[in-house]
This record gives structure tokens, C-alpha cells and sequence, in this order.
């Protein structure tokens, strides 16, 4: 799964597009690395993603999408937020 949709699936960003749109400005590193939009998600990535001053790393647990709202948190473990 793209990182972008992955974000949005996982609801760890409201839209699609702003998730496309903060990887495009470099503020998603996955495994310590800068990651484009197009990047393929796999369980056990390292995602952080710096929104705004508020820095956030979560651990990719699944990549399957959710049947719903409330199992879209399932999807990742938070490590560290600011």
C-alpha cells in the first residue's frame, strides 16, 4: 500500500491529498529515510511524520485496510508524540 493512502486509511491523516502533499514537502521519513508519496508501506516501517510542530513515530503493524473506523487504529503503534 502507497504511504500516502496508507496515512489516510489509518486515519493517521484526514485526506489523501495532504498526505501527498506532506510527502512531497519531505516531512515523512520512513526507517530514518525521506519517503515520496508513492512509497510501498511494509509491517515493521518506522514512519515519522513532522505535521506542523508536532512531531509524531508510529511502527507499521499492518497494512491490511480496515473494515472499519473503529479497527483503523489497529493499524499502527504510536513510539513517540510530542
Amino acid at each position: 500500500m502507497r504511504i500516502d493512502k496508507y496515512l489516510k486509511v489509518s486515519r493517521l491523516i484526514k485526506r489523501r491529498t495532504v498526505a501527498n502533499e506532506v510527502a512531497d514537502a519531505g516531512r515523512i521519513l520512513v526507517n530514518g529515510k525521506p519517503a515520496k508519496a508513492s512509497y510501498a508501506v511494509k509491517e515493521g516501517d518506522l514512519i515519522e511524520i513532522t505535521f506542523g510542530n508536532k512531531p509524531v513515530r508510529v511502527e507499521v503493524l499492518s497494512t491490511e485496510a480496515p473494515s472499519g473506523k473503529d479497527v483503523a487504529r489497529e493499524m499502527y503503534r504510536v513510539l513517540e508524540e510530542q
